[in-house]
């Protein structure tokens, strides 16, 4: 099987704002709501980007954290591509696929979502709009990029099928393209405090074979390069000296000190839900920190 060309394909997500903290009760749906939201998130896509009824539709009907998508590679996006090629009727017209739970209930792997990133207020389902010619597949993509985050909104009886077949009450159902999703987050991060760390996040997004570092005091020292991120782990002595603090005063900003393991903690998880590897680089005083994060 030859493999799917990622930069060819639009690729969005019909993003799913939760109601006051509640979860759905289905991880994914079953074959035949799986088809009938397929068959309406199509009409909305072509009612918005004409050019998407001319393209297969393919649907996870299933729902992701944002991070589970924004990934180096696109991994979710990539599964559904893969699913894509090899479903029966290429070359006979334009598909809707969709793939949800099997007979018995049950989520196949491709489509499990990562547990231990449940309980946001946004649930995401990604697709794929694939199967047309380059330039057709431009257009789409230039479309979509147009359209969705100002007009990306899903008729209310999309809203309302997914609402009743995922089982959690939903303010509002709308379309993203991956890179209106990153915008958003980009947002969310800024205003959570993390903004320092988006530049790492978008290089490995956007250029996982690049290079991105976080070098500004007092965050943590991170750099992102090789698909991984290698992170300063100072002892206290090392902090002090890395950042600039009199020996005298290391002591006294034990606490501060404790602050920024905090902090490392929590970017490293932000990472990690990114599916960016995340390493700890021992950094002692005296030692050159950022020669040891290159090495």
């Amino acid at each position: 099987m030859s493999n799917p060309n990622p930069e060819m394909n639009a690729l969005g997500v019909m993003a799913l704002e939760l109601a006051g903290g509640e979860q759905p009760r289905a991880a994914a749906l079953s074959s035949v709501q799986a088809g009938e939201l397929a068959t309406l998130v199509g009409r909305d896509l072509a009612k918005l980007v004409p050019q998407a009824s001319s393209l297969d539709l393919v649907l996870a009907a299933a729902h992701f954290d944002p991070a589970e998508v924004l990934r180096p590679g696109w991994p979710v996006h990539r599964r559904l591509e893969e699913l894509q090629m090899r479903a029966p009727g290429r070359n006979q017209g334009p598909r809707q696929l969709a793939f949800g739970a099997d007979a018995s209930g049950d989520v196949p792997l491709p489509l499990q979502a990562d547990a231990t990133l449940a309980g946001g207020g946004l649930r995401v389902l990604p697709f794929v709009l694939a199967g047309g010619d380059a330039a057709l597949l431009r257009e789409t993509r230039d479309a979509l990029e147009e359209v969705l985050l100002a007009n990306g909104m899903a008729q209310p009886d999309t809203a309302l099928l997914a609402q009743d077949a995922f089982g959690a009450r939903i303010e509002h159902a709308r379309y993203f393209t991956v890179n209106d999703l990153a915008a958003m987050m980009a947002m969310q991060y800024d205003n959570q405090g993390l903004a320092a760390l988006w530049p790492l996040l978008e290089t490995a997004m956007f250029d996982p074979a690049g290079e991105q570092w976080l070098e500004i005091a007092p965050e943590p020292l991170l750099r992102y390069a090789g698909g991984e991120a290698r992170m300063a782990l100072f002892d206290p002595a090392g902090w002090c000296a890395h950042y600039g603090h009199e020996n005298g005063d290391c002591d006294r900003l034990q606490r501060i000190y404790e602050q920024f393991l905090m902090r490392q903690r929590q970017m490293a998880a932000v990472l990690e839900a990114h599916g960016i590897d995340v390493l700890y680089v021992h950094v002692e005083a005296g030692q050159d920190a950022k020669a040891l994060l290159v090495r």
